[in-house]
């Protein structure tokens, strides 16, 4: 089995689209992740996933937390933003959507998604290409949630869909 041939595989399971952002002591890091999962809801711990090599995992690696924003089928373009190659700070991103930051990890919240979570980081483990963090959940911040966006964004076949 080559590579390719497991992603074209895994793109057949539908996924959550989720923008995880971290407040950098330079600026503001984000990034489109779909690899998140719920594990233990006592205590609240949830699971990222992000590449190994990415920035994305140095910051989180280095501030030891992080937010997730749950998009909703009208986050389409933020999604397709936060997953561009050489974007701008995560904070240009957002310029003109609604945001504010969360109390517990200072990290960018999407005023209008699905959900929000800020999160701490209580363990790391390397996993292939990538670094798999297991989180405990510290708040959920106000959001607009399903009153903004009904539907959530998902992933699959390669594409971003509204679940409907």
């Amino acid at each position: 089995m080559n590579p390719g041939e497991f992603l074209e595989t895994m793109a057949l399971l539908p996924t959550g689209v989720t923008v995880v952002t971290v407040a950098d002591e330079l600026d503001d890091i984000g990034s489109t992740v779909s690899a998140f999962a719920s594990i233990s809801a006592d205590p609240p711990i949830v699971m990222l996933s992000v590449i190994r090599t990415s920035y994305l995992r140095e910051v989180i690696d280095l501030r030891g937390a992080f937010a997730v924003n749950v998009l909703g089928e009208g986050h389409r373009a933020i999604a397709g933003r936060f997953a561009a190659e050489g974007r701008p700070s995560a904070r240009l991103l957002l310029a003109a959507e609604p945001h504010h930051r969360g109390e517990r990890t200072g990290a960018l919240i999407l005023g209008s998604a699905l959900a929000a979570l800020e999160c701490s980081v209580t363990q790391r483990v390397e996993a292939g290409d990538h670094v798999v963090y297991l989180a405990a959940v510290d708040s959920l911040p106000e959001v607009a949630g399903v009153r903004a966006n009904p539907s959530p964004l998902i992933r699959h076949d390669g594409r971003y869909r509204a679940l409907r």
